[in-house]
């Protein structure tokens, strides 16, 4: 095996300008053993015209790779890139067929076993790149696929996905799960094992939560308070966006060794499974449960319905699912102390992350982030809570009629698509006559902290005071005897 090069911003360009990706079809043999399992991936895609490109894969095994029923030799794999070359106009198909490894370290595909009772959990984590750790796939955010699964599992065991899963009849432990509309490929999810389950519907869809047997007890304690703020969160963005939730179901599960606080997988989001408390916590502490509830739900909309098109507007996804996760918290449940909460927490890691030499602007300039490695490093206070703080002071300065208006606008115009920082000013711009386009620039496009000195004058025997300021960007201030 050779290396693993990161995706490039280039190379993800070419790539997209040469396929359209239509369907995967997916097999998971998850009864295998302790180690591997078994995975096949069917990919429909188009190209446009004639020429070269490479999907990815990182398998333990890689035992046939057939484009259009023609054998590939599996020796071309070079790292995790498996070379197409000679692709002609047209419609192909590609069958890898792999054994891949389980994860023991939280991503791709966990495999975790509970010392307290035996029984074994397994969830997948496809974030950026580790999707090619479960399946074989053109992996970049800009190709979205229908995806449609098919599991085995071990008899006992209950399987979970994008979609709504069945029992099939064909065979004990083999389960389907409903066709998704289009999603990136770093949202496929599947979790399986025995997990305890508390289900309802709303609003006409199954919704449920699921955890590791032993924790039972604890997630039936607060079950109630979980899916009574999921249902008032789900209520909330139904008012305020007109674009209906884009997915059949909605579950919850809180994962076992889970590195992330949550992930947004369409129609199941995982938690780390510490969000099933164990013992008295504090009202803050269940604050903040609530506040990660409403963050992964709002990303069903932003980053899910509409997605980035390359990593530099990671803030599309984060900044706008922090700040709608503290204001449909705060309106909707009874957390109203919620942006208290964040001007105390969450504005310091940004502050923080914003006078470090790492810093960076909230919407990076496109060749900042030249990778997928590089995108890495903007996970950060200032992805999240400086541009959620930035989303805030916009929604103030807009009103929030008029950004809603621009919000349900680049809803309606990229629904299962992807986009850019300059669509979504596109759509804002639409709905007011605030020039919003220089606002992003002052305060999207550049960084650190501005300051605000306050020095006193005096002329004539009468005192006033002279506010300097530090920085280009515009401020409004107001001085209260």
């Amino acid at each position: 095996m050779g290396r693993m090069p990161e995706l490039t911003r280039a190379e993800a360009e070419t790539r997209a300008r040469l396929i359209d990706v239509q369907h995967y079809a997916i097999d998971l043999d998850l009864a295998a053993g302790e180690a591997l399992f078994g995975s096949t991936t069917v990919i429909r895609f188009t190209a446009r015209h004639d020429g070269d490109t490479f999907a990815e894969v990182k398998p333990a095994a890689l035992h046939r790779v057939l484009l259009d029923g023609r054998a590939l030799d599996t020796a071309t794999l070079d790292g995790n890139r498996l070379p197409l070359t000679g692709l002609t106009a047209g419609a192909h198909e590609l069958r890898v067929e792999a054994d891949m490894r389980y994860s023991r370290t939280g991503e791709g595909m966990h495999r975790f076993t509970d010392p307290a009772d035996g029984e074994t959990y397994l969830y997948t984590q496809l974030f950026m790149e580790d999707i090619q750790r479960v399946i074989a796939a053109f992996d970049q955010p800009d190709l979205k696929a229908v995806f449609d699964v098919t599991v085995t599992a071990p008899p006992a065991w209950t399987v979970l996905g994008n979609g709504i899963a069945t029992r099939t009849g064909d065979a004990e432990g083999r389960w389907k799960l409903a066709t998704t509309p289009p999603i990136s490929t770093y949202l496929l999810a599947i979790a399986a094992g025995p997990w305890h389950s508390v289900r309802t519907e709303h609003a006409g869809l199954p919704f449920g939560l699921h955890c590791r047997r032993s924790l039972a007890p604890h997630l039936d304690a607060d079950a109630g308070e979980i899916l009574d703020i999921t249902r008032r969160c789900f209520d909330r963005y139904h008012e305020l966006f007109q674009e209906p939730y884009p997915f059949d179901s909605y579950d919850q599960a809180f994962v076992p060794e889970f590195n992330a606080g949550a992930m947004e997988n369409p129609g199941l989001v995982t938690f780390r499974d510490e969000f099933i408390f164990r013992s008295a916590v504090t009202d803050t502490q269940r604050q903040t449960r609530g506040m990660v509830i409403s963050h992964e739900m709002a990303h069903m909309w932003f980053g899910d319905l509409v997605t980035l098109t390359w990593w530099d507007d990671i803030w599309l996804n984060e900044s706008f699912a922090e700040y709608m996760g503290f204001q449909v918290l705060s309106e909707a449940t009874g957390f109203k102390g919620s942006w208290t909460d964040f001007a105390v927490n969450r504005k310091g890691f940004g502050y923080d992350a914003d006078q470090r030499p790492s810093t960076h602007p909230v919407a990076p300039e496109p060749d900042a982030v030249p990778d997928t490695a590089a995108a890495l490093l903007n996970f950060d206070g200032i992805s999240y809570a400086k541009g959620a703080s930035a989303l805030r002071q916009l929604v103030t300065w807009l009103g929030e009629k008029d950004f809603l208006a621009g919000i349900n606008d680049h809803f309606a115009r990229h629904r299962f698509g992807n986009a850019t920082l300059a669509d979504l000013i596109d759509s804002l711009a639409r709905a007011t006559d605030r020039d919003v386009r220089t606002w992003a620039a002052d305060w999207l496009r550049t960084t650190g902290v501005d300051t605000l000195t306050p020095e006193p004058v005096e002329a004539d025997g009468h005192w006033s005071l002279r506010v300097e300021r530090d920085g280009s960007r515009p401020h409004r201030r107001r001085l209260r005897p």
